[in-house]
């Protein structure tokens, strides 16, 4: 899985690992540096990276763009579980890091839900998941990491060091400051199962009180799942040595449906991790391959986030899902977001969800960001409030045809009323007023200015909204 060979010994193994690791690490960056520096032909277009996958959800313009191939760069350079820190190259995936961490009886403190998302990628946009209530998002666990500029420097980023303005500043800038080519990454011990008990709670009042106790207890993990306006299931997990039996939602069993199924559960600690990815939480019945013959059609390799996205993507380019929906005079507008709205105000965001847009399940996750003087400028969480995650993912269909964007706006501005964010990965629709107000854009106009004065990448409004 593109990492380098990984041997048990805390410290001692990390200074091992640590002076060959660096040095491949070294000659892969001499190589893309000269790549970078030597066309002068293409400075023109914008810079972008080459990838053959994403996890981005939004269409984006077919201009010009200067490729940038950092493929290579999917190795582990480190790792001291006594210190709790793993040290990882940028196009890792969250799927080779886990098994990488695992064997030492760490993980990294945050793993998004998807195997396919890299460790550059969670940096440079928003990743979360069960355990942000105690430990923030992806970059609330970043020790330091090193940035590849537009212009072929790199610059070492702390919290208390020269470019602690970019450490601050690159979460949720989305390839438009620069790339993270390494990563310091604070990991958490594990032990070899979850038990999950699954709460379930017939008001959303309850839901979201039930939410707030867990998240000051002793709980490993927190998320739920609302079914309806009188059905949520607060899924609670805690890390145990033993099992009296694990479950495998990898292949015919399906997770969410045990949420309303089972009130205990165990699942080994890797099975735990990558439980939502079998079926993209649900949006596998998009598919069909919550059909028990379509889902043994399909087998175990193809039943996974990576097999889906590119399906996701098939349609979106041919344009399936609408053609049908007209055939049967209807009209649709994909609603693909994740947003976080504080804590208190969860239940009128809830209430607004079912009301004016109908997406059903919903994920729900709650955060807890960094404490601290500074807070990430992109992505202006305030330090010590909870929050709570909402993804509602699928594609809304009317009798009547909307304005584009309808429903994503109506979305955006409730976010934006009850005093929350939404993340850039998928569709948005903000005038640049409303983006200027949401995403600290005074503060990016200087990161902008003194890491790419020559505007070789494009902007973030340009690229999230305007998809450029």
């Amino acid at each position: 899985m593109g990492t380098e060979p990984m041997a048990a010994g805390g410290a001692a193994h990390e200074a091992r690992l640590g002076q060959p690791a660096r040095q491949a690490h070294q000659a892969r960056l001499a190589r893309v540096l000269a790549d970078l520096r030597g066309d002068g032909a293409g400075q023109a277009a914008p810079l972008g990276l080459s990838k053959r996958t994403s996890n981005l959800f939004r269409d984006r313009a077919a201009g010009p763009k200067r490729r940038l191939d950092l493929g290579e760069f999917t190795n582990v350079l480190g790792i001291d579980p006594a210190a709790g820190w793993v040290d990882v190259e940028g196009t890792i995936r969250y799927e080779a890091l886990v098994d990488a961490t695992l064997p030492h009886g760490v993980m990294p403190a945050v793993v998004p839900q998807l195997k396919t998302i890299t460790a550059g990628g969670a940096a440079a946009g928003v990743g979360i998941e069960a355990t942000s209530f105690r430990q923030g998002l992806v970059h609330d666990t970043l020790l330091d990491f090193d940035v590849l500029l537009p212009d072929g420097r790199i610059v070492a980023c702390s919290p208390d060091n020269e470019h602690r303005d970019l450490f601050f500043g690159f979460p949720n800038s989305y390839g438009t400051l620069g790339y993270a080519i390494r990563l310091k990454l604070r990991t958490i011990p594990v032990r070899p199962f979850v038990r999950v008990e699954h709460r379930r709670h017939p008001t959303p009042v309850a839901f979201f009180d039930d939410l707030a106790r867990q998240c000051e207890g002793d709980a490993d993990f927190v998320d739920g799942v609302v079914f309806s306006g009188k059905e949520a299931v607060l899924s609670v997990g805690r890390f145990v040595d033993e099992a009296p039996w694990t479950s495998d939602y990898g292949y015919e069993r399906i997770y969410w449906r045990s949420l309303r199924a089972r009130d205990t559960d165990y699942l080994s600690t890797h099975d735990y991790i990558w439980r939502w990815d079998t079926d993209w939480f649900w949006c596998s019945r998009n598919l069909g391959a919550q059909n028990p013959i379509v889902r043994r059609l399909l087998g175990r390799k193809r039943l996974n986030s990576r097999f889906y996205t590119r399906v996701m993507r098939l349609n979106s380019r041919l344009g399936l899902t609408r053609g049908l929906a007209r055939l049967r005079g209807r009209f649709t507008e994909s609603v693909i977001q994740d947003v976080d709205v504080p804590l208190d105000r969860a239940g009128e965001f809830l209430d607004f969800l079912l009301r004016e847009i109908g997406i059903l399940p919903v994920w729900t996750c709650p955060i807890r960001p960094a404490d601290g003087a500074h807070r990430h400028a992109l992505y202006p969480l305030e330090p010590g409030v909870r929050y709570v995650n909402f993804g509602f993912w699928d594609v809304v269909e009317t009798d009547a045809p909307r304005e584009a964007g309808h429903f994503n706006r109506l979305v955006e501005r409730e976010v934006m009323r009850l005093g929350g964010i939404k993340s850039l990965y998928s569709d948005s629709f903000f005038t640049r007023e409303e983006f200027d107000r949401a995403y600290g854009t005074r503060d990016y106009a200087a990161l902008k200015a003194r890491y790419d004065p020559q505007g070789r990448m494009l902007g973030l409004y340009e690229k999230c909204v305007l998809r450029a």
